[in-house]
């Protein structure tokens, strides 16, 4: 059993208090590489911000459960050296699909976790919420569920529909569940593909997709019957365009991607939710910038040569949502 607090770790409890009191989001972003942890923790000791690592259980196999637990400890140590001192850094589960898994990431350090039963029938889905969260809360582990299905493709997680959260439900599910925060669905959609064209419209001036809104009627619902409770937009990428239009110009094939517009991300930031999570722009970021590395330079075959612009672009994006759109910047 390795604590997260013996790594430098904190869960998300104060951290949610503090963001739905002050009207902002904590940034969760996803990794799988060191260039992305680096960026990720460069952005946020840059901009005086707390940040969530987080890691699917796909990105978990990838990297491998100790290499991460490390990793972890040494964002920690890394944003010391960069010049904070206390940093804020949470260890996250994204999309836990069995009580095993959540059990083993709170056992390797782990700060936080997610128990995804979205797909399951409602009771199923608070009996292994609940079961989580009686095992987590022994070590002081925060847990995320959901209620609710995205839409979408990313890493396991997949759903050709989305079901809207039924209000009525959150204040049942998260009394029996006991669960520290609540992810939700009012629209947003897993991986760079979050809508279809026919679900959108096409600006007329420039030909790109419009998506359709958030449905903020809902989410204003539940900030009515839960006052107060840390909620969580999950799908919450912004598919830049300028990095779409990049991989495609350098040999990439990504037509119609489109992404949750920031204006609105920027609103639901100000709400009772307090974590969005982005992966998808992380991606497209770094592809984009090795994409145009390799195309300028195509006798190069350093690594470090195209991860370092990679890495660059992603520090890059992530200060960008972390000041422009989350509002989290300048809160330690």
């Amino acid at each position: 059993m390795v604590s997260y607090k013996e790594l430098g770790l904190v869960n998300t409890r104060e951290m949610f208090a503090k963001a739905v009191k002050g009207g902002y989001a904590i940034p969760a972003f996803n990794f799988n590489t060191m260039e992305q942890m680096q960026a990720i923790v460069q952005a946020a000791v840059e901009t005086k911000s707390p940040v969530i690592m987080q890691v699917s259980k796909g990105a978990r196999n990838y990297a491998n459960a100790t290499i991460l637990r490390y990793m972890a400890q040494g964002a920690v140590e890394y944003a010391k050296e960069l010049g904070c001192a206390n940093p804020q850094i949470v260890l996250h589960l994204d999309h836990g699909d069995t009580f095993e898994l959540c059990k083993d990431c709170i056992d390797m350090g782990f700060s936080s976790v997610m128990i995804d039963g979205s797909s399951l029938p409602y009771e199923e889905n608070i009996a292994l919420a609940k079961k989580v969260v009686d095992y987590a809360h022994q070590y002081d582990v925060t847990v995320e569920a959901e209620l609710g299905v995205l839409a979408g493709v990313e890493d396991e997680v997949s759903s050709a529909v989305s079901h809207y959260t039924k209000p009525e439900e959150v204040i049942d599910f998260s009394q029996r569940t006991g669960c520290d925060s609540l992810a939700i669905s009012i629209g947003t959609s897993h991986g760079a593909y979050k809508f279809t064209p026919a679900q959108c419209t096409r600006d007329p001036k420039t030909g790109k997709l419009v998506p359709p809104p958030l449905a903020f009627d809902i989410l204003h619902e539940i900030e009515k019957k839960l006052p107060g409770f840390p909620i969580v937009l999950h799908g919450s990428s912004s598919v830049p365009q300028d990095e779409v239009d990049t991989i495609n110009q350098y040999g990439g094939k990504l037509p119609d991607a489109v992404g949750i517009p920031e204006e609105q991300l920027r609103e639901a930031s100000k709400s009772a939710v307090c974590k969005i999570n982005i992966d998808s722009d992380s991606r497209l970021a770094m592809t984009a910038a090795i994409r145009k590395y390799l195309a300028e330079n195509p006798s190069h075959f350093d690594p470090r040569q195209y991860l370092k612009p990679a890495r660059e672009n992603m520090k890059k994006m992530y200060i960008h949502k972390i000041v422009n759109v989350l509002g989290s910047n300048d809160k330690l």
